[in-house]
């Protein structure tokens, strides 16, 4: 990699920015409102939950879809090849995960059968027939995925810190400027 080029495009940069400030929103707004700590604001904070949810759905496609397209530069050869696994692994379960928790919430809901407001604009349709027992389940491995994600990001941001304070190789900046 050269000064000249960028290991990610600004494009690739902002989608990240987008997805990681509403995904480390989301999820402490989801233990909020799973230990109904909301009180009675409650009901805004599922639906604020949900609207995010579904916003996430189209930026995390269309994110994956330009990083298959333009994939970044990669690791240096200095990071150990376990190392580069591990972040290869990470980014990938991410965005698995990241596609499939929303679709998980969606079937939930609609399963309950409670409705999907999106910010206050358009209602999303229920994709899954009536049956609480069923969303009891879905929205228990939705719960599960959503400790997941935190777990990944909780690596993938310790690892980010690592390269840029100890290591100080630049990796951490590559999202940042580029």
């Amino acid at each position: 990699m050269t000064d000249a080029t960028p290991a990610y495009t600004v494009t690739a940069r902002i989608l990240h920015w987008v997805t990681a400030s509403l995904v480390l929103f989301n999820l402490p707004l989801g233990l909020v409102i799973a230990n109904n700590w909301g009180g009675p604001l409650q009901d805004q904070l599922y639906d604020l939950h949900r609207s995010i949810g579904a916003l996430i759905i189209p930026i995390i496609l269309v994110r994956l879809l330009y990083r298959l397209g333009h994939p970044p530069t990669p690791l240096p050869d200095d990071i150990p090849a376990l190392q580069q696994f591990a972040a290869n692994a990470t980014h990938w379960a991410l965005y698995g995960l990241l596609i499939v928790q929303p679709f998980l919430g969606w079937i939930g809901t609609s399963a309950y059968r409670a409705q999907i407001v999106v910010f206050g604009l358009f209602e999303l349709p229920p994709i899954w027939p009536e049956d609480r027992a069923f969303s009891d389940q879905v929205l228990f491995v939705h719960r599960l995925v959503g400790l997941s994600i935190a777990c990944l990001l909780a690596a993938h941001i310790g690892a980010a810190l690592h390269h840029h304070f100890v290591r100080r190789d630049g990796i951490l900046t590559r999202m940042i400027t580029g």
